[in-house]
Order: structure tokens, then sequence, then C-alpha cells
């Protein structure tokens, strides 16, 4: 299978979650519209970090599958997995909004975390299968960008579990760190999109997942 089907397929999966994220924004009939708008700040917080989530997601995808010359069933089926998680995420997202501020904050900022750690997770996963022995990788693909990538990318699984543990302790201080990675994510692509891929301050030229 041509690698440009896996990325059209992946793709629709992102814009369909990032799309599915407003479904989650909603007012209660009846009530005062001003009030009602200002009362479901959680739904428009919750929302912010999983956009930014996915979008940057979305970029690291990219990365990975331009250092890509080929696909085998294994990374396809691994990549299924993956999008899997990706399509979940509007329902911890809801969950999120909708209990920060009552006695379920634990248990819906745990399954949120657990779905961003999944998601890094896999992530890793594939990348390192396609990277082992370049076993999928183009010919021309850099050594020190691959390196570079496996190696700023190690540090997304870690820091999701950390922020999925916190939950247990604050669900508030495991939702801020959600928003808080989020945003450096977002602020590092911006940056990092200004350098040269040859940088070695920044050998993918792209954010960390």
């Amino acid at each position: 299978m041509p690698k440009n089907r896996l990325e059209a397929f992946a793709d629709g999966i992102f814009a369909i979650a990032a799309t599915l994220l407003t479904l989650n924004l909603t007012v209660t009939e009846g009530h005062p519209l001003g009030q009602e708008l200002l009362t479901i700040w959680p739904q428009y917080a919750a929302y912010a970090i999983s956009f930014l989530t996915i979008g940057i997601i979305w970029i690291n995808h990219h990365t990975v599958m331009h250092q890509i010359g080929r696909v085998d069933r294994t990374f396809l089926t691994l990549s299924v997995l993956f999008l899997a998680v990706i399509a979940f995420i509007p329902f911890p997202t809801r969950l999120l909004a909708a209990n920060i501020q009552t006695d379920g904050a634990r248990a819906a900022a745990f399954a949120y975390g657990i779905t961003l750690t999944l998601t890094a997770v896999f992530f890793n996963v594939i990348w390192r299968y396609a990277a082992s022995g370049r076993r999928l990788l183009r010919p021309d693909a850099e050594e020190k960008v691959v390196e570079g990538i496996s190696r700023s990318y190690a540090f997304g699984p870690p820091i999701y579990l950390g922020a999925t543990l916190v939950a247990l302790v604050s669900p508030t201080a495991s939702a801020a760190l959600y928003g808080a990675f989020a945003l450096f994510y977002t602020l590092e692509s911006s940056l990092f999109g200004r350098r040269p891929v040859d940088d070695p301050g920044n050998p993918t030229g792209y954010p960390r997942q």
C-alpha cells in the first residue's frame, strides 16, 4: 500500500476528531444565554486544550511520515491503533469539561490523561518500529534527524503519565498541566518552525511528542 493512502486516512481521522470537539460545547436551554455562555467556560478550556493537542500530534505525525519511505502491514496495524486513540479524544474531553467542577473531576482528569498517554505511547511505537534498523525509512533520511526525532518524542509518554498521576491528587492541577503542555508545544512549534532542520538545537525542526 502506498504511504499516501495511510496519510490521507490519518488526516481524515485527525480532522474528524478535531471537529467532534465542537459537539462538547453546549448550553442549557431555558437559562439566560449570557450567563450560560460564561458558566460553560470549562467547555471552552477543554476544547482549546484538546484542539491544540490534536493539532500538535498531527504536525508530529507529518514529521514522521516525511521520514517514511514505505509502509508494511505491521506499521499499518500500529497506525490504526494509534488513530483509534486519536478518534477517542473527544470523549474524555467531554468528561473533563462536564466534571472538572464536580465530584467526578478525579476520574475525568485521569481518563483524559490516560488517553493522551496512550496516544504518546502509540506514537513512539509506530516511529520506533519504522526507525529500528531503518526498517521503513527513506533511503536518504538523515541519521541525525532520525536520532533527533527518537530522542525528542521519548519525552511524551512520561510527561503525560506524570500529569495523569497528578489527577489522583489534584484534578484541577492535572487539567492545568494538560493545558500548559498544549500551550508549550504550540509555542515550541511556532518557534522551531522558523529554524532549519539541521539546527543542532532541534534536529527535527518540529515540536516534540
